[in-house]
């Protein structure tokens, strides 16, 4: 079993940043693909951005230029940088990792104030 544990999440005002960090543990075998996910009030779960075992990223083009994902292979753990919140970012943001199923954490939630 894969466990992914959030963290970072909270109260911000608009225009301001948080870093989410995502730390995985368990019977992690190699680099695998990881990504955040959202999921805001009456919305289903969307991409947010997501990072090959190589490092490649892609975003959601509703974050491109604001948000930048990152990975520290050695300690296992995913980051998210988000820069310029809008109200519109408020949701519970999870940690997914895919290694033969999806795996997910419980999420943190992100609330921007405007």
């Amino acid at each position: 079993q894969v466990q992914l544990v959030e963290s970072g999440g909270g109260l911000v005002q608009a225009g301001g940043s948080l870093r989410l960090s995502c730390a995985a543990s368990g019977r992690i075998s190699g680099l695998n693909p990881m990504a955040w996910y959202r999921q805001g009030p009456g919305n289903q779960r969307d991409l947010v951005a997501r990072i090959t075992n190589g490092g490649s990223t892609n975003y959601a083009d509703s974050v491109k230029g604001r948000f930048t994902i990152s990975r520290d292979n050695a300690k296992n753990t995913v980051y998210l940088q988000m820069n310029s919140l809008k109200p519109e970012d408020t949701a519970v943001y999870y940690c997914n990792l895919v290694q033969y199923r999806d795996y997910w954490g419980k999420g943190t939630l992100v609330t921007v104030s405007s």
